[in-house]
């Protein structure tokens, strides 16, 4: 698949979706898909392997036809157990993998280039990771992962790191930048105003 690398990509919905009143924010639907079937169809050409990050009965997925991995981390502890699990995932069952791709579950504008640009800004500087941005908004779940941090990870989390931004800063780090306009590629759905918002740029975008 063009641009994938060897990339093993993980879509994270592993999270418990409060602002929106709990259940799945990428099972809400935009223009008759949901948001998961619209980030799986945009991410899944840029990977060699496409798995889901989500907690609970996996068997909800089941029509969307990918590995479905849970958080090895208790109690939810936020993206970077999913990024671990994925970590996990790849050494285990692609083991000449070297990278792991990012992306959320509730991003229903991801880059169709989200893979390439984020190799070509880590190569630019052969950092350890690269993340992504837009405008100057940085979306650290929109990432690119060494695999053979996962043990720095696991340990992390172990001690209790939650937040992207304070286990990324321990490394070099490249930035990947796309525009922010006319509509944000990674405008994410939180809230039910931002899904009428998504619901009204799709209409734009597709229309």
């Amino acid at each position: 698949m063009t641009n994938s690398r060897g990339v093993v990509g993980v879509i994270l919905a592993g999270g418990l979706a409060r602002r929106m009143g709990g259940g799945d924010k990428p099972m809400q639907l935009i223009d008759g898909r949901t948001i998961l079937d619209r980030v799986i169809s945009r991410f899944s050409p840029q990977c060699d392997d496409l798995l889901l990050n989500a907690n609970g009965d996996p068997a909800r997925f089941a029509k969307f036809g990918l590995p479905v991995v849970a958080d090895s981390v208790a109690d939810y502890p936020g993206p970077l157990a999913g990024i671990l699990a994925a970590l996990d995932w790849a050494a285990q069952r692609r083991p000449a993998a070297k990278w792991v791709a990012s992306a959320a579950g509730d991003c229903p504008f991801l880059p169709h280039d989200l893979v390439q640009r984020l190799h070509a800004a880590q190569a630019e500087v052969d950092a350890m990771l690269a993340v992504a941005q837009s405008g100057a908004q940085r979306h650290p779940v929109a990432g690119l992962w060494r695999v053979d941090l996962r043990e720095e990870l696991r340990a992390a989390l172990s001690s209790g790191v939650r937040k992207i931004e304070l286990w990324t800063g321990r490394y070099p780090i490249a930035v990947a930048t796309w525009a922010a306009e006319p509509v944000d590629p990674f405008f994410n759905v939180n809230t039910a105003d931002d899904l009428a918002a998504a619901r009204r740029l799709a209409t734009l975008l597709e229309g």
